[in-house]
């Protein structure tokens, strides 16, 4: 006797309120990889049509346009190369679509080079529901695997989703954005006029700025998206360069708002955000300069059992902060497992090298004290799908399984 199967009854919840969102995309010659980007767009669980895409081709010279045009992208051209920038690309684009419609109820910011997971949007909305009006999701890497690079930069944005934002969740404080992958409601950008954070970090400056105001950002750590990571050191010395330039900027013009804030308004979420933007590695360096003073003394005084006495502190510490790193890394590495797309045999590798890495960044944070630093657009040649990233959970993804738009 055939038994018949029931069918599944999918449970909706009403109490959820499905939003309309804009999509924004600020993209500079970012043909090989828009058109993935859009197709993940197109194929997510919420409801289309309540969807909408919107890109700035900001002074290309390639087809982006014409790319995001054909994958039913809403394209407005921007060719401006006195002020450079995302901040900048921003502004015009919430200009043009002020202007034009009033469909979006919030906006997603998303980069040029992102995929999103299926559910992206629809985790989003659950988590919009819930009364926040700035949002920030989970930050994974489509090219972990590239090299140690990539997987530097892929390591500190999975321990930043899950051991800083997910942090402030459970202690419900506010969280930070981070680049990339983003919600706001509509309301807060027409108050603001448009987008008017134009500093080399212009995420941390809106973050840092709406603390101040008392807004409460909040996270989703279902709603994953993946992005690209520099597969060069030239490359990822110069992001992180404006980095550390931006955190200074950051630190100029709002540290003494973050410190009133602090006692004024009794904000936890100020004292969280003040010590994230100080520059540890700054004191970091000092350690360091006050030990190799004290060596060159020593040297000069040509006493070898002192000079070894000199060299132990030093090695020591660097010892102690390799062992530090190493285990942010691997406790990152381990709960994080599951969603690393590469090999086995390269996480454990790169949780060794995660250290190293983070050691580039002295040298980084003493050059942007010093340097004049401006905007370089970063190449994102990996023009892949959401599925190659998913399904080849063990390939390595670099330039070979790309460079070529998605039509």
């Amino acid at each position: 006797m055939l038994l018949k199967r029931r069918k599944k009854v999918v449970k909706v919840d009403e109490s959820i309120q499905l939003y309309n969102y804009g999509i924004v995309i600020a993209a500079r010659n970012e043909e090989n990889v828009i058109g993935y980007l859009i197709d993940s767009i197109h194929k997510q669980s919420y409801p289309r049509e309540k969807i909408r895409i919107y890109v700035i081709a900001d002074n290309c010279t390639d087809q982006t346009a014409s790319v995001a045009r054909e994958n039913g992208a809403i394209v407005f051209k921007r060719s401006n190369t006195q002020y450079v920038g995302k901040g900048y690309a921003l502004n015009n684009l919430f200009h043009c679509i002020f202007e034009t419609d009033s469909f979006c109820d919030a906006f997603i910011i998303l980069d040029a080079d992102n995929l999103l997971t299926k559910s992206y949007i629809e985790e989003m909305n659950k988590t919009y529901n819930k009364g926040f009006r700035v949002i920030t999701s989970y930050r994974n890497s489509k090219n972990y695997g590239s090299n140690w690079i990539s997987a530097g930069t892929g390591l500190w944005f999975l321990r930043e989703s899950k051991y800083i934002n997910n942090a402030r969740l459970c202690l419900k404080t506010s969280c930070a954005i981070s680049g990339t992958g983003f919600l706001i409601k509509r309301e807060l950008i027409e108050k603001e006029k448009s987008w008017n954070y134009f500093l080399l970090t212009e995420d941390l400056e809106f973050t840092v700025d709406h603390i101040i105001k008392g807004e409460k950002i909040g996270y989703c750590p279902q709603a994953m998206f993946y992005d690209e990571q520099p597969i060069t050191f030239k490359q990822s010395w110069n992001q992180r360069l404006r980095w550390a330039k931006g955190f200074y900027q950051v630190l100029g013009k709002y540290g003494l708002s973050l410190v009133k804030g602090i006692f004024t308004k009794h904000s936890f979420a100020c004292f969280d955000m003040l010590l994230f933007i100080f520059p540890a590695s700054l004191l970091s360096l000092l350690i360091l300069m006050i030990y190799f003073t004290k060596l060159i003394d020593i040297l000069l005084l040509m006493n070898s059992s002192m000079l070894i006495q000199g060299i132990i502190p030093i090695l020591l510490n660097f010892l102690f902060l390799y062992l530090f790193l190493y285990v942010i890394g691997l406790v990152t590495t381990i709960t994080e497992w599951p969603k690393i797309q590469c090999r086995t045999g390269k996480k454990i590798l790169y949780t060794f090298t995660f250290p190293l890495f983070m050691f580039t960044y002295i040298p980084i944070t003493l050059v942007a004290s010093f340097t004049n630093v401006t905007w370089k657009p970063i190449e994102h040649p990996i023009g892949c799908s959401i599925e190659q990233v998913q399904i080849l959970k063990y390939s390595e993804l670099t330039g070979y399984m790309g460079n070529s738009s998605k039509k």
